[in-house]
Parts: C-alpha cells; sequence; structure tokens
C-alpha cells in the first residue's frame, strides 16, 4: 500500500480496472502524485489480478482521510473501466450517484473465446448502465488515443475524462505535472494532447 501527504478537504474513492499492458498501475501512480501535489492524503492499493498483457487487473485509490485503500461495496464515487467488460466487473463497488467512464473499444478475454461466449453489445451495456446509473460516461478513447499520435496513450484518454467530471477532486493543470513527472519528455507533448481529447470528449457531451 502506498501513502502519500496532506489535506482533509475532500474524500475521493476510485476504482480503476482494465486488462494488463493498458497502463492502469501508472494512471493509479499519475492520480495518487497528483492528489499529493495538491495536498491531499492517499493511499492506493497494489495491482489485483493478472499484469501481463491481457490478463485482468485493477487498482484501488483513495484520496483524503482514509486509512484502508480497499473501496468497499457501492462506496466508488468514480470507476475508471479502460474496456467495457471491466465496468461490468466493477459495479459492486457502485452506488447511483457513482460517476462510470468507460472506453467502449472492446478487448475479448480469451476465457470467452475458450467456453464459446459472445461478448456483449456495446449498446446494450451503455444502456443498461445508463438506466441505472444517473452519470455514465462512455468514449472511445481508443480512437482519441490514436487521434493524440498512439494507442499507448489510452490511459491518459482516460484520465482527461476524469478531469472533466465536476467532481474529481484534481486540477487538470496538476494531473498534467504529474503526468510530466511520471512520464519521458519525448511522451509528453502526446500526453498532453491525450489528456486534452478525454477532457474535451466529456465536457462535449455534459
Amino acid at each position: 500500500m502506498i501513502k502519500m501527504v496532506s489535506n482533509d478537504n475532500k474524500n475521493y474513492s476510485i476504482y480503476i480496472s482494465g486488462v494488463g499492458g493498458q497502463g492502469i498501475i501508472k494512471t493509479s501512480v499519475i492520480i495518487g502524485e497528483a492528489a499529493m501535489l495538491e495536498g491531499y492524503d492517499v493511499v492506493m492499493s497494489e495491482i489485483h489480478g493478472m499484469s501481463q498483457r491481457g490478463g485482468s487487473v485493477s487498482t484501488e485509490l483513495k484520496i483524503g482521510n482514509f486509512k484502508s485503500s480497499i473501496v468497499e461495496e457501492s462506496k466508488a464515487d468514480l470507476i475508471l473501466a479502460f474496456e467495457p467488460i471491466e465496468v461490468l466487473r466493477g459495479l459492486n463497488k457502485a452506488n447511483k450517484d457513482t460517476t462510470l467512464i468507460f472506453n467502449t473499444f472492446p478487448i475479448v478475454p480469451s476465457t470467452l473465446t475458450q467456453t464459446g461466449e459472445s461478448y456483449p453489445e456495446i449498446d446494450d451495456i451503455i444502456n443498461n448502465l445508463k438506466e441505472n446509473f444517473d452519470s455514465v460516461y462512455p468514449l472511445d478513447a481508443s480512437v482519441l488515443a490514436k487521434d493524440a499520435g498512439s494507442i499507448l496513450s489510452l490511459n491518459m484518454v482516460l484520465l482527461g475524462a476524469c478531469v472533466a467530471n465536476d467532481d474529481f477532486p484534481l486540477s487538470k493543470e496538476t494531473v498534467e505535472t504529474a503526468m510530466k513527472n511520471n512520464l519521458a519528455p519525448k511522451f509528453h507533448e502526446m500526453n498532453l494532447k491525450a489528456i486534452e481529447n478525454g477532457y474535451n470528449a466529456i465536457k462535449d457531451s455534459l
């Protein structure tokens, strides 16, 4: 468990899920550092699941006055999913007021192909979520990442989408600073554009 330092003005719980190779851990670290830069306490879980490419991965992160990093059932303020099925996996952490931000581009898990099960229709996932939750923000982050310069910037597209949500406790400027502190300078321009693309995608939908 990683612990960082101190501001008690906002408590905010985040559940992040996706598949290995999508930058989930790096996203969590950047959020944690941005929170630290703004003076918040942060607790972050270690990785859950299989970190190799293609395996399901999740992390849990709390900003504010928390002792445990585990997001309790129905207590998440934000679920950030890098893949459509992964948002469904995290719904036990959600309540009606939880913000759901997720990439709509599917990565079909090997378990589905092995069992012969079909991948659910993306529109069905979106419609079902919108029927049950008030703040649902699907976006094709893969397209926005490619527009920024590389599919590898997908995680920064999704982070930009988080920042666009009014309830998210961290500023876009601080998140950009934390990104620069954690990624090589040659990737800064691309990732700044990726953050901007995700940010604008959500702002345009509000």
